[in-house]
């Protein structure tokens, strides 16, 4: 091109120039990729002369509203050799490529990585499907031991992976239920990888809720009926446990009363909490319950006169299960078939029901025993000892030696030694005599401390009198809609 100034450059601004310029370079950019064919023929270069209408402050204008200008005149510059036009083409590659394929192609990195836990995986597993190494985390699982919580993973659970910038892992999430989640969260004040755990627990809102219903044949179609969850009727069940053998004892028309708490988030229920209060009257004597939490912070159930509901032994080891054979002095022996005694209780229930310690004590014997098969001896104190017999196996760490809790799981029931079927064989001894676990009057735990009694009384009345008055109401409006 010439070197003198055309009239036309002259009389534009500097910057009015580099904007025309710069969109004289995008044109013939675009006419070097998507060439006609004439052009191409001809092997020409595209010289672009701006006409006057072009806006003065062109480069202040939006790129749609330069779309819609006039169209530029174009001519051919014969300067311009048909060598210099080819070094020109070869320099870009034609790739039909769109400006959409072009920018989504800018970032194809996912800053967040969501699984669902499929039958098989393993934590593992989702760190390869994440594109992250074992040795990470290897380094995560041996640097913080709560970090174990990620490794108990559930079908239909989601763990979400997140990271920066720079392609390095951030955190680790996953929802556990509907309130909590947990967290491993890499600490950036840390020298190495080192991710700290995090439990988080959505605020609920807690209220009571009343519940009644009378009992036809079994508990738990009686509490379903009466829209108590499932979870709950096994709570009512433990609580009263130490007086009633929910698998013998109840009879139709038992009845029972609860007020218990619910959980709700953003004004749906999402769970429930501890029952408040109970009653159950089961053979025309009623039981009832006052969930109390002293000064401590220690809770525990009481009558309402402050006695302890729970006792130092729990009536039966094993839940909802039936008897197969009482304890007697003179009963026939079904292998042997001798008359002999039988001096415990058996509980028949499918193979691998969970037995339970009916006691807090210590294991003194677990191993074969004779005829008993796999058995489980527990000493509590001095006075007391019971005995499990016949069991499929024990639970883990339950050995000689080891102290349990009651209602702690210590086996399962099976058919080993002299058995006909799967059952418990249970014996309950008193200073060295067998004596009837059913009928038997099992000693009761501490009542509730002097110095907490009056504290007791104040809680526990007005939520008595709320029981009381919950039942009325529904009772007066059961009889309305009649």
């Amino acid at each position: 091109m010439p070197k003198n100034n055309t009239p036309m450059q002259r009389s534009y601004p500097k910057q009015h120039l580099l904007a025309a310029s710069g969109i004289a370079a995008l044109l013939c950019l675009s006419l070097l990729v998507y060439p006609s064919r004439e052009v191409e023929a001809k092997r020409t270069f595209i010289n672009i002369e701006l006409e006057e209408s072009i806006p003065a402050q062109v480069h202040d204008v939006p790129l749609q509203q330069l779309e819609q200008l006039p169209p530029t005149n174009l001519t051919v510059d014969a300067d311009l050799t048909t060598d210099t036009a080819q070094a020109l083409a070869d320099d870009t590659e034609p790739t039909g490529a769109t400006l959409e394929d072009s920018l989504a192609e800018v970032d194809t990195f996912e800053y967040q990585k969501s699984f669902t836990v499929s039958s098989g995986d393993t934590l593992s597993v989702l760190f390869n499907k994440a594109g992250l190494n074992n040795s990470l985390l290897h380094s995560i699982l041996s640097a913080n031991k709560d970090a174990q919580h990620f490794t108990q993973l559930k079908v239909g659970q989601v763990l979400t992976f997140t990271f920066d910038d720079d392609q390095t892992l951030q955190s680790i999430s996953s929802p556990i239920n509907s309130l909590e989640t947990i967290y491993l969260e890499k600490q950036p004040e840390a020298d190495n990888d080192f991710f700290a755990f995090r439990k988080e627990t959505a605020t609920t809102q807690v209220t009571e809720q009343f519940a009644h219903g009378t009992i036809e044949g079994a508990l738990f179609s009686a509490t379903n009926k009466a829209g108590v969850p499932y979870s709950l009727a096994l709570n009512m069940a433990s609580i009263f446990e130490y007086d009633i053998d929910f698998a013998q004892d109840l009879r139709k028309g038992d009845q029972f009363e609860l007020i218990y708490e619910t959980k709700t988030l953003d004004g749906e229920t999402v769970g429930t909490g501890n029952i408040l209060t109970a009653r159950f009257t089961n053979r025309g004597k009623t039981y009832t319950a006052v969930r109390y939490t002293d000064k401590q912070g220690n809770s525990s159930y009481y009558n309402a006169d402050g006695s302890s509901l729970r006792k130092a032994f729990i009536r039966t080891p094993v839940d909802f299960a039936r008897i197969s054979s009482r304890y007697s002095t003179g009963r026939k022996h079904p292998i042997l078939n001798t008359i002999r005694a039988h001096k415990g209780v058996d509980y028949a229930a499918p193979r691998g029901t969970p037995i339970k310690a009916t006691g807090d004590g210590r294991v003194i014997s677990a191993g074969r025993k004779g005829g008993y098969g796999n058995t489980i001896v527990i000493k509590h104190g001095k006075r007391y000892k019971t005995l499990y017999a016949h069991m499929q196996g024990f639970a883990k760490g339950i050995r000689s030696g080891s102290t349990v809790k009651q209602g702690q799981i210590i086996g399962y029931i099976g058919t080993t030694g002299l058995s006909t079927g799967p059952h418990l064989h249970y014996e309950f001894l008193v200073n060295g005599t067998h004596v009837d676990p059913l009928s038997h009057k099992l000693p009761a735990a501490d009542p509730i401390d002097p110095s907490e009694k009056q504290r007791f009384v104040e809680y526990s009345k007005p939520l008595l009198a709320k029981l009381d008055l919950y039942k009325e109401t529904m009772l007066a409006q059961n009889t309305e809609t009649e």
